[in-house]
């Protein structure tokens, strides 16, 4: 069975947890660990009609017989955690390595001061003093935290057992290939990287056990905070096309601008992408919206798509019609690609 990473293509907010969650229930996973910076990542997963935003626990908790787990690179808010915990009634099946660093009130109150919210215009969650204190060696730890000693056990152990028996693993990434501290558009960037090697790296799987990387764009490309945005429209523009929305942890607007080709080979390439997942498309053609084959799209979409796997070089397997989980057009039995 496939070890699949899910990440980022552009600067987040591209549906990563929308993809992961029909992942999720239409291939059985039955393990899921969340790699990535911590709870500055917010993960949408629209399902029975509920709205969910994740912070912590994998996009993956619709299929109840999921095992979540959080990798021992990912920053840990206790209160976010165990609230997230609660929400999806996970308790039994909720696993959080003991290696993962604690934010703290103190990380989050430099987060929200100072350089980092003026100059780069940080989401405030305390991700990047936290990493800081890490790279210092002197963070707080999980198994430092009672609360949350029943949940602690060995991810990396458990995520390549898993492998090793040949169950359905997934790894979630969280922000956007272009938020990377090594890869992005430094100094406006998070505080680690957020390729595919560093998911892997965070959840403790080497290389040589990934079978697919699925790198997730949206169709068009929004960005919260500064930096900068090639192509950005204004606010007024982005409105007028049904491309104004707030980032789901901040509240705060998403700038705006057209599909970046080149930048969505960049990520291709800095991913080591085996398949691409296009979000959103109902929202450049109304007249996708829910539909679950590839021949339901207008010719318009289907163009788009033709297009993208012509200059990305790589296919174009999952198409999301809609904001709800089952709303995506899954063309990896007709590309040979389901494993």
């Amino acid at each position: 069975m496939p070890c699949t990473v899910v990440v980022g293509g552009f600067f987040g907010d591209t549906g990563k947890g929308k993809v992961i969650s029909y992942l999720a229930l239409a291939d059985d996973i039955e393990v899921a660990a969340r790699g990535g910076v911590g709870p500055n990542a917010g993960h949408t997963v629209v399902y029975k009609g509920q709205k969910f935003v994740m912070r912590m626990l994998p996009s993956a908790f619709v299929n109840e017989r999921c095992r979540l787990l959080v990798g021992p690179g990912v920053l840990v808010d206790p209160a976010v955690f165990l609230r997230e915990v609660e929400m999806v009634k996970a308790h039994g099946r909720v696993g959080l390595d003991p290696q993962c660093a604690i934010i703290e009130l103190k990380h989050k109150e430099l987060d929200r001061r100072g350089h980092l919210k003026e100059r780069i215009g940080t989401t405030g969650t305390g991700c990047g003093p936290c990493n800081a204190d890490r790279a210092m060696r002197v963070a707080k730890l999980a198994r430092d935290v009672p609360e949350l000693e029943p949940y602690l056990t060995d991810v990396p152990l458990e995520v390549n057992r898993a492998i090793d028996e040949g169950r359905r693993v997934l790894l979630e990434g969280t922000q956007g290939t272009f938020l990377s501290l090594y890869h992005g558009t430094y100094p406006y960037v998070t505080s680690k990287d957020v390729t595919a090697s560093a998911i892997c790296s965070d959840v403790g799987v080497g290389p040589t056990r990934v079978d697919d990387v699925i790198v997730v764009f949206k169709a068009y490309v929004t960005r919260v905070g500064l930096g900068p945005l090639p192509g950005e429209l204004s606010q007024e523009e982005a409105e007028r096309r049904g491309w104004a929305e707030v980032a789901s942890v901040t509240g705060r607007k998403r700038r705006a601008a057209p599909f970046n080709f080149d930048l969505a080979k960049r990520a291709v390439m800095l991913n080591g992408a085996t398949q691409v997942a296009l979000t959103k498309i109902d929202v450049l053609y109304p007249e996708c919206q829910g539909a679950r084959k590839f021949e339901e799209l207008p010719r318009e979409a289907r163009e788009l798509v033709a297009r993208i796997e012509e200059e990305l070089e790589v296919p174009v397997s999952i198409i999301g019609t809609g904001p709800g989980v089952f709303e995506i057009v899954d063309r990896r039995d007709e590309l040979g690609l389901k494993r």
